[in-house]
């Protein structure tokens, strides 16, 4: 049996991994073995940069966190060294970045698994999530498609008052 101030450390660490997991939009987990200094260096700036926390953790810690957080479904994943990335920002952000660095250094570092608003994704959806440039990308693309659809819209509409004989309504901009 651990001593109690063993034990409870342990537990602070995993309420502290379950509420930052709770509050992100977005995380990712990965095998870090075989990244080098240099190149673990210019990832943490790259996460910072974008708001992303970055941190080695315990795979025995993290299971708990996360099946506190209805994320047991990412167990599987936690063996080996492992990282976990989330941010309360961007979900996207971490998703693109580490997956980028993982095809970079190779097999050295890799994408175990990720979750995004409070549930887990499989392999398909990270790659499709790897590469969109983020959450704003995807909104301003959705705008112009709307636009599109409703700009299309008016032109049939146009058209079915001039069929009709009536006049012609004013043009959509």
């Amino acid at each position: 049996m651990p001593n109690a101030k063993v034990l409870s450390e342990k537990q602070a660490i995993v309420a502290a991994l379950a509420e930052r997991v709770k509050k992100a939009q977005g995380g990712v987990i990965v095998n870090y073995e075989g990244i080098n200094v240099a190149d673990d260096t210019a990832l943490r700036r790259e996460l910072s940069k974008e708001g992303i926390e970055y941190t080695v953790v315990k795979n025995t810690l993290l299971r708990f966190a996360l099946d506190q957080c209805e994320l047991n479904g990412l167990d599987s994943v936690l063996h080996g060294t492992t990282a976990m990335a989330t941010t309360e920002g961007d979900p996207i952000a971490p998703i693109r970045i580490l997956t980028e660095t993982a095809k970079k250094l190779n097999k050295n570092f890799a994408v175990k698994s990720a979750f995004m608003y409070g549930a887990p994704l499989n392999e398909a959806e990270i790659a499709d999530l790897s590469t969109l440039t983020s959450v704003s990308d995807l909104y301003s693309k959705l705008a112009g498609s709307l636009n599109a659809i409703l700009g299309g819209l008016a032109v049939a509409l146009n058209e079915v008052v001039a069929q009709q004989g009536g006049a012609e309504a004013p043009a959509a901009e």
